[in-house]
């Protein structure tokens, strides 16, 4: 029995050390393979990179006008009124019509919040003065709720 036994355990061992033996050699082909990927990667990002670079420059090169000045352009024409393009100057003004409608629903909408606390604090400032309460009303933590229930 016990030849048998350590028969097993050469074999294992002789398993085992084989195991290792293709994990380091796995490994060593990964790492060299992964160095010659990349350094094939990289070669074909840099050619990428010059090729990208050189259609912009030509792009900046052929281009008429940079960005900047179309932009400013367009606002110095807004605000002179004067149509290169023919457009109306009523047309033009119409355009900011959106802009004074939503100011005007923003500003009834704050004068009526308003007005809604106002007449919520003279509600309140009415009940007191007719209503007879007990002094300890004031210092009550629940005031509100005794003027809502004496409330008719």
């Amino acid at each position: 029995m016990t030849t048998n036994s350590q028969a097993f355990d050469t074999t294992a061992r002789t398993d085992r050390l084989m195991a290792r033996f293709g994990r380091r050699i796995a490994a060593a082909l990964s790492e060299h393979q992964t160095q010659q990927a990349r350094h094939d990667i990289d070669e074909r990002l840099r050619f990428a990179r010059e090729q990208a670079l050189a259609r912009a420059r030509e792009t900046r090169r052929l281009s008429p006008a940079p960005a900047l000045a179309i932009g400013s352009a367009g606002a110095a024409t807004l605000v002179a009124g004067s149509g290169d393009d023919g457009t109306p100057w009523w047309l033009r003004l119409s355009s900011l019509l959106p802009l004074a409608v939503l100011l005007a629903g923003l500003l009834l909408i704050d004068h009526h919040y308003t007005r809604s606390q106002i007449e919520a604090a003279a509600e309140v400032d009415a009940a007191l003065l007719a209503d007879d309460l007990p002094p300890e009303a004031y210092s009550d933590p629940g005031f509100v709720e005794y003027l809502k229930n004496t409330r008719p």
